[in-house]
């Protein structure tokens, strides 16, 4: 029947009867009373994010209820009780609470959808059940309008749609409406400017609806009730009315609004039912079996849902608490909505937040106006949490960390940037443009105004984009920038002592064991890794945000300095002895990993008369990466090579030019172990015997084999063990007397030419001492004795980790030990050590002696004390 068939007062219907005679009717006496209602419950909730990660929006709770069932319950006291919902986003969530909707007194059809059809072609879809006048509302609006003067309204403008109209002071982010005298719609605009604001009369999103129209509305294609039906309608001339409704409505469409909509409810502008029972017409709520502590200071109207705890001197001011929720002592909550199952700690302090299901809240948080903690989400104790930041599903604040940005996807946010490897984190994720220019910003607010520092990045498209990021934060601070662009790490560091006039610099690298994380080292004008109270200050001005703004005329300058390599070359080739190396007419295979050493140590192996086999010798930021079995699949090629070829040593040089992995002569790939004693030996052996007016030093970490002291006996060498943190190597690498320092994943250090690894440089070093010695890794390595290492780690929780090293230092108290970095437990043939992973909930165990049966049993057991010493922990907790 064509829609224009409303114009007059009544239609023809052919007759079921089949005699095709015309019978006339009214329109509308054919209804019966009753009205059905169309629940629009599909929308994602995305401007409610992040309390709408897992949940559809009609399920957020509004006052412990979901938004939904307050809907519902609007419905049965306006005797609307045939409903329909149309679900998209997680429809089970919805399905499995209201169930058939007769424990709600309603009968619930569900109608769910594979497309986003918009809001007209969502209700076409129920096209079926729609056989009777229908009302649509929305499941995420807060309103107790009075539906059925609506409807009525509607019925006696025998209206072919009514939209449900209220007055705001401000539309601008709604329809805006205009009827005549009789209520008919003549004019509407969605979402206008001010220019465009011809009435503060609006949309509510909330419409009747005779089922007819559904005949204007193509299946299976998207179509909106106020972009395409009424204007379809008007331009018809179709009876399309407004109904100005009296009460209370808001559109939850934000998350200011979410809050303040259940603070309407506390303060009674909306008629809703609010679970639990008042206590003597106080405006507090209480739900079945919840417990408040008689000095509890409830102020202004309070809702308790069931089963809480509420502890001793707690104070809550205007706010609803979910059910199964605890608050603990002396905590304070104001103006704020909890959801169900939130622990609040002691002494915790919530100002007009939002904190959803499941969430942790540990003692002496505070969180700051506006702060929305979304579900599963855990505060640690002492941290602070600033105005404005939304956390995420899944995250944990560490204890005593500022969180002054929004935690999006990381796991977690740290009271700490800096961490043993630099700072470190998902790209474009944790290390985000927008991170980066702050932490740029920190950093140059931290130097003073005009200095300079260096800028460098691997090939990486994603390292040039924070590369560049970072540079923006430093000249925003009145600090100059000389970027060296696709460089080695060893080549800016060592610039940055040789008299470049920089103090520092950073740089950016995709991970060289994870293609999903970019790492920034940060370094100072000797070329070591920060020190960590130079960290400490960063840190402070970035969680401050107390950014040195530079004027327009001091903001910093970015040079590209051109001589840069050959600085380095210089250097490099003044620190060794290539006349040496020279004689020896070595042939080695180099695999440089695709990295950027490519680009500047073939010209330097030029100069040595050096018969070079390169392997990956071009740039490509997307294999700079390698997993563990891609790492050994390129020793084994490596290998390959070397013996096929027959060369005299190959070498893997990893993409960032600072770490060195060996082959020797006959193709067998050297243990991280071996090499460092390996190395170690031949530095003794070719340095000149020291004099007696000072000592000559090597330093490996203490995790190092016991052998090299065994080894340094025989050369009237000294061992100096240090820790096993990149800047204690660096460090001990500028003592006096130290001649090299080295440690097991192919880092080492040649102080006389810079103290930090460059495994450039070590390639060299190695083969003019090879070349001096006339002898190969392998004709080496029996001169280096037998010795057996295990290396395992034990399991431990992060807040375990302090009682387990009380436990080894009270176990070890009649024992040799040394507690340099950890604890090392010594014994006459063999040692144990035992030290927390700085990054992972696990212990590092590492154990020597003199036969492997030794060596496993003394792993296996200091493996099996932390193993009980946490038991016993959870046994007495």
């Amino acid at each position: 029947m064509p829609i224009s068939k409303y114009a007059i007062q009544r239609k023809v219907r052919i007759a079921e009867n089949g005699n095709k005679q015309p019978i006339f009717i009214k329109p509308f006496e054919r209804r019966s009373n009753e009205v059905k209602a169309v629940i629009m419950a599909g929308g994602f909730g995305t401007r409610l994010r992040p309390l709408t990660n897992n949940l559809p929006k009609p399920m957020v709770p509004m006052a412990i209820k979901p938004m939904m069932e307050h809907i519902i319950e609007l419905l049965v006291r306006c005797k609307i009780t045939d409903l329909i919902s149309l679900l998209y986003f997680q429809p089970e969530m919805i399905e499995s609470y209201f169930g058939d909707g007769s424990k709600f007194g309603v009968k619930m059809t569900y109608i769910g959808a594979s497309d986003d059809l918009g809001t007209a072609g969502s209700v076409g879809n129920a096209r079926q059940y729609l056989d009777k006048p229908f009302l649509v509302i929305s499941s995420d609006v807060l309103t107790d309008f009075d539906l059925m003067k609506a409807v009525e309204f509607h019925k006696k403008k025998r209206a072919a749609a009514t939209m449900i109209l209220t007055r705001v002071e401000n539309p601008l982010p709604f329809g805006i409406v205009v009827t005549d005298e009789a209520g008919k719609i003549s004019r509407f605009m969605e979402k206008p400017s001010w220019g465009e604001v011809f009435s503060d009369t609006i949309n509510t999103g909330i419409y009747i609806l005779e089922p007819e129209t559904l005949e204007l509305i193509q299946p299976n294609q998207e179509f909106d009730f106020s972009k395409d039906l009424f204007p379809l309608l008007l331009e018809k001339k179709e009876p399309l009315y407004g109904y100005i409704a009296e009460g209370y409505w808001k559109d939850v469409g934000s998350l200011e609004e979410y809050r303040q909509a259940n603070l309407d409810i506390l303060q009674g502008k909306v008629k809703v039912n609010i679970p639990g029972e008042e206590i003597n017409k106080r405006g507090v709520w209480l739900g079945k079996d919840s417990r408040v502590d008689f000095t509890c200071n409830l102020e202004g109207s309070v809702v308790i849902g069931s089963n809480c705890k509420i502890g001793v001197n707690a104070r809550i001011i205007n706010s609803i608490i979910g059910n199964n929720c605890t608050v603990e002592d002396g905590a304070a909550i104001v103006s704020s909505i909890l959801w169900d199952n939130v622990s609040v700690g002691q002494e915790a302090v919530l100002q007009e937040n939002v904190v959803a299901s499941k969430s942790e809240i540990k003692e002496g948080v505070y969180l700051a106006e506006g702060a929305v903690i979304s579900d599963n989400c855990q505060i640690g104790k002492g941290s602070t949490v600033k105005a404005g930041v939304k956390v995420w599903p899944y995250k944990v604040v560490e204890d005593g960390a500022i969180l002054a940005s929004s935690l999006i996807w990381g796991e977690k946010w740290s009271k700490n940037i800096f961490g043993p490897y630099g700072v470190t984190g998902f790209a474009n994720i944790e290390i985000s443009p927008e991170f980066a220019a702050k932490l740029g910003a920190a950093y140059g607010a931290y130097l003073r105004k005009g200095a300079v520092v260096s800028t460098s990045r691997d090939a990486h498209k994603t390292s040039r984009m924070i590369n560049r990021a970072i540079m923006t934060g430093i000249l925003s601070t009145g600090v100059n920038i000389h970027d060296y662009g696709v460089t080695p790490a060893p080549v800016v560091r060592y610039l940055a002592k040789s008299g470049s006039g920089e103090i520092g610099g950073v740089h950016t690298r995709r991970s060289p064991f994870d293609s999903g994380i970019i790492d920034l080292k940060f370094f100072d004008n000797k070329g070591l890794n920060l020190h960590p109270n130079q960290e400490k200050a960063i840190e402070r001005l970035f969680f401050r945000e107390d950014f040195r703004r530079a004027q327009m005329e001091e903001t910093g300058e970015i040079v590209f300095p051109v001589h840069g390599f050959e600085y380095y070359q210089n250097g490099f080739m003044s620190s060794i002895d290539a006349e040496a190396i020279k004689k020896a007419n070595f042939k080695i295979v180099l695999d440089y990993a695709y990295g950027s050493s490519s680009r500047i140590f073939p010209s330097i192996l030029g100069k040595l008369n050096l018969n070079v086999i390169a392997v990956n010798a071009n740039l490509d930021g997307a294999k700079i990466t390698k997993t563990a079995d891609e790492f050994q699949n390129s020793l084994d090629q490596l290998s390959s090579i070397v013996k096929s070829l027959k060369t005299d040593l190959g070498v893997f040089l990893d993409a960032g030019g600072e770490k060195v992995f060996f082959a020797d002569e006959n193709g067998n790939i050297i243990d991280g172990d071996i090499a460092l004693n390996l190395i170690t030996l031949l530095i003794m052996k070719s340095h000149p015997r020291p004099s007696k007016a000072g000592k000559l030093y090597v330093a490996v970490p203490v995790t190092a084999s016991m052998v090299i002291e065994q080894m340094a006996d025989i050369y009237d060498f000294s061992v100096k063990r240090t820790k096993t943190t990149i800047r204690g190597m660096m460090e001990t690498a500028m003592e006096e007397g130290v001649v090299f320092v080295g440690e097991h994943t192919g880092g080492f250090i040649f102080p006389q030419f810079q103290p930090a690894f460059d495994g450039m440089y070590a390639i060299a070093k190695i083969l003019e001492m090879m070349s001096k010695k006339e002898i190969r890794l392998h004709q080496l390595l029996r001169e280096v004795p037998p010795s057996f290492m295990i290396k395992e780690k034990a399991p431990c929780s992060w807040e375990k980790k302090g009682a387990i090293m009380r436990c080894m230092i009270e176990d070890s108290r009649d024992k040799s030990t040394e507690l340099l970095d950890g604890i090392k437990v010594k014994f006459s043939k063999g040692w144990v050590i035992i030290y927390p992973s700085q990054d992972q909930p696990y212990f590092h165990v590492v154990a020597e002696a003199t036969t492997m049966e030794k060596a496993k049993d003394l792993a296996g057991e200091y493996r099996g004390k932390i193993a009980k010493w946490q038991k016993e922990f959870i046994a007495h907790s």
